[in-house]
């Protein structure tokens, strides 16, 4: 009898083990799963944008089809992302990018006419899901995740600062737009843009991370170049007919070079209060082209490092008592 108890016992202590042991195991492998959820990086390339100026012979054309690729300009930044699951990471960063453009360079008649030109440095903070449309982990077959591979599609928001400058004649001295009120009509610095696009990136050995992004901005605003209904009298602007704002505003008059030639095809429309000036049915847009560079974090919980420290070589210090007698 007694023999028969001390066996249960010993079955039932074994039992208990052993559930220990898989309950380890399985916080040790859910550990080793959340190590490398996070990573932090840079971004490096180029941004460039659709709107009023610029563009080819026709008089407007959607997505990259009226761009510039002569007009691409920086564009930097930093992100931090946190892995979900398998398939969704958040991304979330801030950007700094110029977008620019220029009617001098279209060979659009009528543009080369009304000859304005902008610059615009912005800032742009985002929040994206990013989802994964194709992942390999042992890219090349040469080891699990020694070089992983990972394909991403993403939709997100983007609140973005604004800044519009101009020249006279596209020479000269920069001046703020939006403080000049070429169109009489007052816009916010501030916008919301949703960005969407494509990326990928290769991991090695887990740690760094060599990626792609390609991203569009819908904009719900028609004034990232300062360009969007009529011309305005003159009169009514900052300093009245003969001003700076006036000139800023309508520059069909600086088109003539020293010989009384143009940079290319023109077309002399009126160019007067009230007529066309821009395009409000369509609002501008933008995108980003940028390298990334990331570093992959391995962090460990709380309960990791307060249970599971002897497992790399650390002794456990336990809570120190005094001694009741």
């Amino acid at each position: 009898m007694f023999a028969s108890q001390s066996e249960n016992q010993r079955m039932k202590a074994g039992r208990l083990h052993l559930a220990l042991g898989v309950l380890a195991a399985a916080l040790l492998a859910h550990e080793a799963s959340a190590q490398y959820k996070w990573d932090v990086g840079v971004h490096l390339g180029g941004a460039n944008y659709l709107g009023e100026m610029g563009g080819k012979e026709k008089t407007r054309q959607d997505f990259i089809w009226d761009m510039k690729l002569s007009q691409t300009r920086w564009a930097v930044g930093g992100f931090a992302r946190y892995k979900i699951n398998r398939t969704i990471s958040i991304n979330s960063g801030i950007l700094y990018y110029r977008i620019q453009g220029g009617d001098y360079l279209s060979t659009n008649p009528a543009r080369v006419g009304r000859n304005l030109s902008f610059r615009n440095d912005m800032f742009e903070l985002y929040l994206r899901p990013e989802f994964t449309i194709f992942q390999d982990n042992d890219l090349g077959g040469r080891g699990r995740y020694r070089t992983d591979f990972r394909l991403f599609a993403y939709v997100g928001g983007a609140l973005y600062m604004s800044n519009p400058k101009g020249q006279i004649n596209h020479t000269g001295e920069f001046y703020k737009l939006r403080d000049m009120d070429t169109e009489l009509a007052s816009y916010s610095p501030m916008g919301f843009a949703i960005p969407a696009g494509l990326g990928f990136h290769f991991t090695f050995k887990r740690r760094h991370r060599i990626g792609w992004d390609f991203g569009w901005r819908t904009t719900f605003s028609d004034y990232l170049d300062d360009a969007s209904t009529v011309y305005a009298d003159p009169s009514a602007l900052p300093g009245g007919a003969g001003s700076t704002a006036a000139d800023l505003a309508n520059q069909t008059s600086y088109i003539y070079g020293p010989n009384g030639t143009t940079p290319n095809p023109v077309e002399l429309v009126q160019y007067g209060p009230g007529l066309k000036r821009g395009d409000p049915t369509h609002n501008d847009s933008y995108l980003t082209m940028t390298l990334t560079y990331s570093y992959v974090l391995k962090g460990q919980s709380n309960f990791y490092r307060q249970r599971y420290n002897w497992m790399r070589g650390k002794k456990r210090i336990g809570r120190k008592s005094r001694a009741k007698f």
